[in-house]
C-alpha cells in the first residue's frame, strides 16, 4: 500500500516510515521539510493521490492554548478534506491516553477537537492513544524543576518507548479501520515520583525529586489515574531500565 505519514520526519513519524518500509509498503514522509504543510494545505494535493492510508503523527510547533487549538483544527480540517478528495480509505491519528478525562489542559482540548473532526469525517479512521514517551523524560523533569528540585505527584505513570509507539501505529495503519480507539502503554506501571527518581539517578542527574501531591503536570493538576489506561491496553515490549536511550534521553 501507499501510506502517507504526516509528520513523517519527526521522532515517531520517522520510525513509522521505517517500520512500514520494512514491511514492503510505499511509506511516504510528509512534513514541511518535504514540501507538505497541513496548516496551509501546501503539497497535500500532490502527495495524497494513490494513498490507501494516511497516518497523522504531526504536532503543533507551539503549545500555547490558542495556537495549539488552531493548529490541530486547521491542519486536521485541511488534511481530511484533501484525503476525501483523493479517495483515501483510512485515516490514522496518534493521540494521548486520558485526553478525554479531567482535569482539562489546553493541549488536551486541542487534541479532543482534532479527534472530533476525525469522527465527523466520512473517512474510516483509527485513533491510537499513547502514554508519555520515554524520550520525553528529561523534558518533563525540566518542566517540573523549581530551585533545582523536581516536584512530582505520586500518581500512576506508564511511559512507553517511541519504538513501541511506532510499531503499534504501523500495525493499526495496515489493519482495517477501527472507527474507534486503541490504547497503548509501556509494559511497567510506576508511581510518577518513583519513576523520575529512578530515571534521573540512572542518568546521574543530581536533582532531587520531591514527592508533591499538589504538583501540576504541564500546568494542570493530575489525578491518580489521569495518565494511564483505565481498561485494556496494548503494552509495549521495551522496559525503561533496558531502554538504550535511558542514559542520554533527548530533550
Amino acid at each position: 500500500m501507499k501510506i502517507v505519514v504526516i509528520g513523517g520526519t519527526g521522532l515517531i513519524g520517522s520510525k513509522v516510515i521505517a517500520n512500514l518500509t520494512a514491511q514492503g509498503h510505499e511509506a511516504v514522509p510528509a512534513s514541511p521539510n518535504t514540501g507538505v504543510n497541513t496548516l496551509t494545505g501546501e503539497g497535500l494535493a500532490e502527495v495524497l493521490p494513490g494513498a490507501s492510508v494516511v497516518v497523522d503523527v504531526s504536532n503543533s510547533p507551539s503549545f500555547e492554548d490558542e495556537a495549539v487549538l488552531n493548529f490541530f483544527e486547521t491542519s486536521t480540517g485541511n488534511l481530511l478534506a484533501a484525503e476525501e478528495e483523493a479517495g483515501v480509505g483510512h485515516h490514522v491519528a496518534l493521540s494521548i491516553v486520558g485526553v478525554e478525562r479531567p482535569p482539562e489542559r489546553g493541549y488536551f482540548r486541542a487534541k479532543i477537537a482534532q479527534e472530533s473532526l476525525i469522527e465527523k469525517s466520512p473517512i474510516p479512521y483509527s485513533i491510537v492513544h499513547a502514554t508519555q514517551f520515554f524520550e520525553f523524560t528529561k523534558a518533563i523533569a525540566d518542566e517540573a524543576t523549581t530551585d533545582g528540585k523536581v516536584g512530582m505527584p505520586p500518581v500512576f505513570y506508564q511511559p512507553i518507548a517511541a519504538d513501541d509507539v511506532a510499531e503499534q501505529v504501523a500495525r493499526v495503519a495496515t489493519a482495517p479501520p477501527l472507527n474507534g480507539r486503541v490504547e497503548i502503554a509501556g509494559p511497567d506501571r510506576y508511581r510518577m515520583d518513583d519513576f523520575f527518581r529512578e530515571a534521573l539517578a540512572i542518568r546521574n542527574d543530581s536533582r532531587e525529586v520531591i514527592t508533591d501531591p499538589d504538583a501540576h503536570y504541564f500546568g494542570a493538576p493530575v489525578e491518580e489515574s489521569s495518565l494511564v489506561p483505565l481498561g485494556d491496553a496494548t503494552l509495549g515490549k521495551v522496559h525503561y531500565d533496558t531502554w538504550p536511550g535511558r542514559l542520554q534521553a533527548p530533550k
